[in-house]
């Protein structure tokens, strides 16, 4: 197997510090990001990888980490970065930069943070891989002239919307930059028994919480298994850029939207203006 420099974020819990584990035997660079200096520095020794910190509540955290990996990959390149990071929450409280906390942490920060580290990813031929849910297909409509849900909020839609962003964000890639080289795909790692949802008013939380949870979801190793599988991967022989797959399956049962290429098209022009950088 040869060797990649990977960049995981969400590293300090659940599927992500599960895939790092999973990955300190290969003979990967890992560069691990979390928001927990604690966590995230205890997964990093444990794994034997580099480590960065970054609150995706803060764009401005997110420009300072994507310039510390930057030069701390220098000429080499990123060959995989997986947008792991995300989390369903409360009320809608916006963040220090005015925007609905699930859709900046789930979208905005890591749609910033790929753009900002594309060279590196496209002088590697590398690959993204987005973290996404089936509940992009169950809760999920978007309105890119109203991402925050001003109009029409619940933690379920939210989420939801974020996740479906997270699938549109994966086509884009796949259409803008795949001719140069670059890979890009989206992912439902499985219903989790992780720390998922507990800062959160949604009914999700109850679910994370009762003791049918062990019959009715997996565990963070078997969803860290997944999120390995994509990361060590082939694009166009393991898996297929610009698709969606539910665990390691293709699969067709996607919300309607994400056959909506103009929705793609604007999500991202949107999302450029919101988090302040040009559009190619």
């Amino acid at each position: 197997m040869s060797a990649k420099t990977i960049i995981l974020t969400g590293a300090s819990d659940g599927i992500g510090a599960a895939a790092a584990r999973q990955l300190a035997d290969s003979p990967h660079r890992l560069l691990l990001v979390g928001r927990s200096v604690e966590k995230t520095r205890a997964v990093a020794e444990e794994t034997g990888s580099e480590w960065f910190t970054a609150d995706f509540a803060r764009l401005d955290d997110v420009r300072t980490l994507a310039a510390r990996i930057a030069d701390a990959v220098g000429d080499t390149g990123i060959d995989v970065l997986a947008n792991n990071a995300g989390g369903i929450f409360g009320d809608r409280t916006p963040t220090v930069d005015g925007f609905e906390k699930t859709m900046q942490v789930n979208h905005l920060a890591p749609f910033l943070l790929t753009n900002l580290l594309l060279p590196a990813l496209l002088r590697a031929g590398g690959a993204v891989i987005n973290t996404s849910s089936v509940a992009h297909r169950l809760f999920g409509h978007i309105d890119v002239d109203d991402l925050d849900n001003a109009r029409r909020f619940s933690p379920n839609k939210a989420y939801g919307d974020a996740k479906l962003a997270n699938v549109l964000f994966a086509e884009s890639l796949h259409e803008r930059f795949h001719a140069q080289g670059l890979s890009a795909v989206a992912f439902h790692p499985g219903t989790v028994q992780t720390n998922f949802a507990s800062d959160s008013s949604s009914i999700m939380r109850l679910v994370y919480r009762t003791p049918l949870r062990r019959l009715l979801l997996i565990g963070p190793d078997k969803g860290g298994a997944t999120l390995r599988w994509f990361v060590e991967g082939t694009p166009g022989e393991t898996w297929i850029s610009g698709a969606y797959y539910d665990e390691r399956v293709l699969t067709s049962r996607v919300n309607p939207q994400v056959h909506d290429t103009a929705l793609a098209e604007a999500l991202w022009q949107r999302s450029a203006e919101l988090v302040g950088i040009p559009t190619p």
